[in-house]
């Protein structure tokens, strides 16, 4: 008896994780190639080649992750990075589902990186790695500026440090114990004092 009704048990969990898997593959998932290296090991032969790659992957809706993945044949190299960014994504709060809700600084290694919301129609305004991080992470408005190292990994990483340091003002109000309005308030308050 005991043992059926444990039968029973997992069979319930491995539906749910049924139930998951399905959810996962009905959200489409925007995948970008940044970019594809040639590696070389020195070995007693000769050299021996392969590829690396590093793929950024979103669902447009503010979730992104980025990964990287070598291999002797390039669609291996693909296929590994794409994974492990499909593993790594994060969430992102956006403002109205088109820009950031605040300006963002981030940095790894040398690579620096400037982030900036932006009004309506501005698009996106960057170059190359931190490009693909945008676009896949579903910004329509924001200018971006690299500063430091122009290397693809480090410019990434850049990204998405500026990114996971956003925060949402409904984050910002529930640490600090207040009410939204009283923080976004404070935000038309200030910019309209600048106009001035």
């Amino acid at each position: 008896m005991a043992r059926g009704q444990a039968a029973e048990r997992t069979g319930g969990r491995r539906g749910d994780s049924d139930r998951a898997g399905r959810e996962d593959r009905e959200v489409e998932l925007i995948e970008k190639l940044v970019s594809i290296n040639r590696v070389a090991k020195v070995v007693k032969g000769g050299r021996r080649f392969g590829f690396a790659a590093i793929v950024v992957v979103g669902d447009g809706k503010g979730r992104a992750g980025y990964g990287t993945g070598k291999a002797r044949e390039v669609p291996e190299a693909i296929r590994k990075a794409t994974d492990q960014a499909k593993r790594n994504m994060v969430r992102i709060p956006l403002r109205e589902g088109r820009t950031l809700h605040h300006d963002g600084y981030g940095h790894f290694g040398s690579g620096k990186v400037v982030l900036r919301s932006a009004k309506p129609g501005t698009g996106i305004i960057a170059g190359g790695p931190m490009r693909a991080v945008l676009e896949s992470l579903g910004l329509q408005d924001v200018v971006a500026k690299s500063v430091g190292s122009s290397n693809p990994h480090n410019m990434i990483k850049a990204t998405f440090a500026a990114l996971t340091a956003m925060a949402s003002p409904r984050a910002v109000a529930a640490k600090r114990g207040k009410k939204v309005s009283d923080i976004i308030g404070r935000r038309e308050g200030e910019a309209a004092a600048a106009r001035e």
